[in-house]
């Protein structure tokens, strides 16, 4: 893999609540260098990434938070949160499910919840699905309810939990997919050995705040071979 293919898989990522607009001003203008997927933003943040990035004519998308980072707020209220992220420039939804409707089995909310953000842009979806909060069992048919409801991706946690991606999880995940719908890692990735483990598993995307040192020690070995 080249580093232009390397940085692509990336979406540089600043969810922080102590993040200044400075602070996202510096990430659109790393994601523009390195030329990553995205950059991933709370919502009060994705008018300022798009402007900035427009100014720069980058390619680089703006991936905006839903529900973030718990899910449990009512799925009419994460419905008008994608509206209002799509109104502001967002071009990527990363929405946060309901936990609590997995845990309850109540799987029809999770795909009704899913399905009205799906539907109410036409912004490609990631459902976040917390992996740590779940057993194998649940995670699989969380992947199945929201590939059903029209995800674009499956993606393993917030960042914000006790623990974040593993290889194990997002090997099921992009199997139980398969191909349907695409599978983006997050948590805890903060290597280039994390980073390679991942897409190993099946991830075609990867969620860190860490993208620049991963580049960087990508470069490193590069230049020592």
């Amino acid at each position: 893999m080249n580093r232009k293919e390397l940085a692509k898989y990336i979406d540089h990522t600043n969810l922080k609540p102590t993040a200044t607009e400075k602070d996202i001003i510096t990430l659109c203008e790393e994601a523009n260098e390195y030329g990553f997927a995205s950059v991933c933003v709370n919502p009060r943040y994705v008018e300022v990434a798009k402007h900035h990035l427009n100014e720069m004519e980058s390619k680089v998308k703006v991936a905006c938070v839903i529900g973030f980072p718990l899910g449990e707020n009512a799925q009419e209220m994460k419905a008008m949160e994608a509206v209002f992220a799509a109104q502001a420039g967002a071009d990527e939804l990363d929405m946060v499910i309901s936990i609590s409707a997995v845990k309850n089995k109540d799987y029809e909310y999770v795909y009704e919840e899913v399905k009205r953000v799906v539907d109410c842009t036409n912004i490609p979806v990631k459902a976040i699905i917390e992996i740590c909060k779940l057993t194998d069992e649940e995670i699989v048919k969380a992947c199945e309810v929201c590939m059903d409801a029209g995800v674009k991706f499956v993606k393993t946690s917030t960042g914000f939990a006790e623990s974040g991606a593993t290889q194990e999880a997002v090997k099921l995940m992009a199997d139980t997919v398969a191909g349907v719908c695409e599978v983006k890692a997050s948590g805890g990735i903060k290597t280039l050995e994390n980073m390679y483990d991942m897409i190993c598993a099946g991830a075609t995307r990867i969620g860190t705040s860490s993208g620049v040192s991963i580049m960087n020690e990508f470069d490193s070995k590069k230049s020592k071979n």
